[in-house]
């Protein structure tokens, strides 16, 4: 199978499709690589793909220790990136995959051409943050205590989760049973470290507001703890575009295929003619 090495010798499994300027798709906390299979027939008829499983998820390692802080989770995108040889790819990231693929945006422009930032920033309100990293040690002890299984009950049933039931419940079985399958530790690790100890994104205000690499910001307005940090993000990012999908919760790829590969079609396409501009900071010190 074939894996990239990251540079503390964890080993990322992956897969690609397709020839041309490269897309690489990054994975929410619930997913692994094969919840991309919709974007990669997709957008390999003109991109080259790639979808990897993050480390904690197999068939990528399980590695032991302190070794999944959110520094850990976007270097291993790009050790995906350094070992197929690509200097730089449009990146597509949901939630967690968002927050790494904001981090690569922040830390290593260079190597972005463009990030799609998907359900991005929950647990980023300042108020609550020390509930939400007390919730999410509470998590990893029930993976721990539990098991994915158990815990895959109980997350299927998340407000935010529930439109994906209401409108594709085959869909939504699956996703789950995917997650239930999930290995325990991995999990557990991924939710107490990134999950428990990424800084909040309302902290990097000044990072943000000099980040020039295109994004498009896609939230689902039902779901509700990514909606405040989508509009802060938009209003920060200085080449940020925002849509905003009706009726819809966290799963937005798999929810609305059609309406995210074609709002992330336009995007591409529009970076790739050098017509996705950055703000003028004056139209945003007029307002």
């Amino acid at each position: 199978m074939p894996h990239a090495t990251t540079r503390d010798d964890v080993r990322i499994y992956f897969e690609e499709a397709g020839q041309g300027t490269p897309i690489i798709f990054l994975h929410e906390f619930a997913a692994d690589y094969t919840n991309w299979e919709p974007q990669m027939r997709y957008f390999s008829r003109g991109h080259r793909c790639i979808t990897y499983s993050a480390r904690g998820y197999t068939p990528s390692d399980v590695p032991s220790g302190e070794v999944y802080t959110y520094k850990h989770f976007y270097t291993d995108a790009l050790a995906v990136l350094d070992h197929l040889k690509i200097d730089r790819a449009h990146l597509v990231g949901l939630s967690m995959g968002a927050y790494s693929s904001l981090q690569i945006g922040l830390n290593a422009p260079e190597r972005a051409l463009s990030m799609t930032l998907a359900g991005v920033g929950s647990g980023s309100e300042i108020e609550h943050l020390d509930a939400w990293r007390k919730q999410c040690r509470a998590n990893a002890e029930q993976f721990e205590t539990l098991g994915s299984s158990e815990v895959a009950k109980v997350t299927r049933e998340a407000p935010s989760r529930i439109p994906f039931l209401v409108k594709d419940p085959r869909g939504h079985a699956d996703f789950y049973a995917a997650l239930a399958r999930h290995d325990t530790k991995g999990s557990a690790n991924t939710m107490r470290g990134f999950q428990g100890g990424r800084p909040s994104i309302y902290t990097m205000t000044d990072a943000i507001e000099k980040a020039a690499t295109p994004a498009l910001i896609i939230c689902g307005d039902e779901d509700d703890p990514c909606v405040g940090p989508s509009l802060f993000l938009k209003k920060h990012l200085p080449a940020a575009g925002l849509a905003m999908f009706p009726k819809t919760g966290h799963v937005l790829n798999l929810e609305e295929p059609a309406l995210f590969n074609e709002a992330v079609e336009r995007f591409v396409t529009l970076v790739e003619a050098g017509r996705w501009p950055v703000r003028d900071p004056r139209s945003v010190a007029a307002n």
